[in-house]
């Protein structure tokens, strides 16, 4: 129970200190747990209002309240809930598993104080009883690499966009493989943080998280890419490292970024690199196109001329 409370509270300080977000909701939401959920029950959950754990079988997983990286993930599903609001089925759902496994790992990071080349990225290190040759559920450093045995068999995750796995959108297909594909978006943030170095919280997990606050619920890899390059630029410059990083990062999965997200196309707002003197010229031209009109009108109520059709 003292290991689901620690969790806890590290879990909603991170949020506080980190990201100045004010617990799952942003609103000093309260953080309920429930330990020793059923017998030998291997799995933790968040089901929208509490978090709940168990002990495991004994045979594969040990207490589920030991690792903080899982405790982190698990509320993280509640942070993205309130967010985006990611779909959880096929690319959208791997979107609110990778963000789970990134806040998850950097929860980890910043507890312990690792800096980025310094930490193992795993989800799920502690939960593995001794006799089961498995590093953890996941690796963000190495998809696909977290464990190979007879019991579980071979880490399924792709770290490649080439090896993305078609699965049914149903739930003996994961949803559409939410658990499997994540390991591609895995790969990205994992990349992006150890070009960029230092604590991977500060600046990776900054532009991730805002990045997610600025998604849909039907957010896909590619706009989500997109979207945390356009957040890197806005957050620390156009063609910074940090940026430049962020495109590595991408780049490295199979997946080319563009200067705006998908959903900003077609808006009006230019595109390309320069885009920020281009929405500023364009502002100023529809300004001065503004202005003109609202002189004629003005022209045609003195002299009583037909009046303009309104606008749009």
């Amino acid at each position: 129970m003292n290991q689901a409370f620690d969790g806890l509270g590290s879990t909603r300080q991170f949020y506080q200190d980190v990201l100045q977000r004010n617990s799952i909701d942003d609103r000093g939401m309260r953080l309920d747990a429930y330990v020793h959920r059923g017998v030998r029950y291997n799995n933790a959950f968040w089901n929208g209002q509490v978090m709940v754990f168990g002990d495991g079988d004994g045979v594969v997983f040990t207490d589920f309240t030991a690792s903080l990286d899982v405790i982190a993930h698990e509320l993280t599903h509640g942070v993205t809930e309130h967010t985006a609001g990611l779909d959880y089925h096929n690319q959208s759902g791997a979107l609110n598993e990778s963000m789970s496994d990134v806040m998850g790992v950097l929860v980890k990071q910043w507890s312990l104080r690792q800096t980025a080349d310094q930490a193992d990225w795993l989800i799920g290190a502690d939960i593995f009883t001794p006799g089961i040759g498995a590093d953890a559920l996941r690796s963000l450093k190495a998809p696909g690499q977290a464990y190979d045995n007879d019991l579980l068999g071979k880490d399924p995750q792709p770290a490649h966009m080439r090896d993305y796995v078609e699965l049914p959108d149903t739930e003996e297909g994961d949803n559409g493989g939410v658990h499997i594909n994540s390991g591609i978006p895995n790969k990205a943030f994992y990349v992006t943080a150890l070009e960029i170095g230092g604590y991977a919280w500060e600046v990776a997990g900054r532009i991730w998280y805002e990045s997610l606050r600025a998604s849909t619920a039907t957010t896909e890899f590619q706009e989500f890419a997109d979207t945390t390059f356009v957040k890197a630029g806005e957050l620390y410059g156009i063609d910074s490292a940090e940026q430049k990083a962020v495109q590595t990062g991408w780049d490295g999965v199979g997946i080319t970024v563009t200067s705006e997200p998908t959903a900003m196309r077609g808006s009006g707002v230019p595109s390309g690199t320069d885009s920020v003197a281009d929405v500023v010229r364009h502002l100023a031209e529809m300004s001065a196109s503004i202005e003109n009109l609202r002189r004629d009108l003005q022209r045609q109520a003195v002299g009583g001329g037909r009046p303009a059709p309104p606008l749009a």
